[in-house]
């Protein structure tokens, strides 16, 4: 039996870049989502990876809009102004490799970590989205060494909370969601605009993975088709 219920209440941390926004039409529209609450970077109640303080006040200031039996975390970065992935080990330096495990590791796991108690304890879903190519096992091709390296120890934060919800928090199911190529500022030096789905076509799939998952796929790195991808 899916962990989301009917109606349900949605937080998407985010909500300003192009998944986040696309997920919050969505959720708009949904019929059986009675509310939505979208937070990013200059939103009430903002949540700022590069002021770590935010997070805690942000949820603290949300305790009383909750519960909420779906939380989506979009917060993420591939590349800059000032340096894109790395294609060899040359190219790898501290400040890229820093700065990606800020906003794709440490910032997500705190995330989780303040967030998680807005989940209501009789079934919810917390997703965060993560990366293919974060996947040990799956990498073939080498290369983006802070990217890959910043995802995959992101899997291994949720994983690991996921073993302790498991234990205390039985309703709830933590999950690494890879959202597939889509057309966005993120991907677009990548050739986005070409092979990336639309926002809103890429987040009702994630949708529909999320509002299927049940406790037992809590823990797990799935991609947008529903397809368990390798740690």
């Amino acid at each position: 039996m899916p962990l989301v219920p009917r109606p349900f209440r949605a937080l998407i941390i985010g909500s300003s870049g192009t998944i986040g926004s696309a997920l919050v039409e969505l959720l708009k529209n949904n019929p059986n989502c009675s509310g939505v609450t979208g937070i990013h970077r200059n939103s009430d109640h903002p949540i700022d990876y590069q002021n770590l303080t935010t997070l805690e006040t942000s949820a603290a200031a949300l305790s009383t809009q909750g519960p909420f039996q779906l939380i989506i975390n979009t917060i993420g970065v591939l590349h800059s102004a000032d340096w894109m992935p790395e294609k060899k080990l040359g190219d790898l330096n501290a400040s890229q490799l820093q700065a990606l495990m800020l906003v794709n590791a440490i910032g997500p796991a705190l995330t989780i970590k303040h967030f998680s108690t807005l989940l209501d304890p009789t079934g919810a879903v917390m997703a965060t989205l993560s990366a293919k190519v974060g996947s040990i096992e799956d990498n073939r091709l080498g290369g983006w060494y802070s990217y890959r390296a910043s995802k995959a120890a992101l899997n291994m934060l949720i994983k690991t909370t996921a073993i302790e919800f498991g234990r205390t928090k039985p309703n709830i199911a933590l999950i690494a969601l890879h959202p597939g190529t889509v057309n966005s500022h993120l991907s677009k030096p990548f050739k986005g605009q070409e092979i990336g789905r639309p926002a809103l076509e890429a987040a009702q799939d994630m949708l529909n993975v999320l509002l299927s998952v049940k406790q037992a796929d809590s823990g797990t790195f799935i991609s947008y088709s529903g397809e368990r991808l390798p740690w």
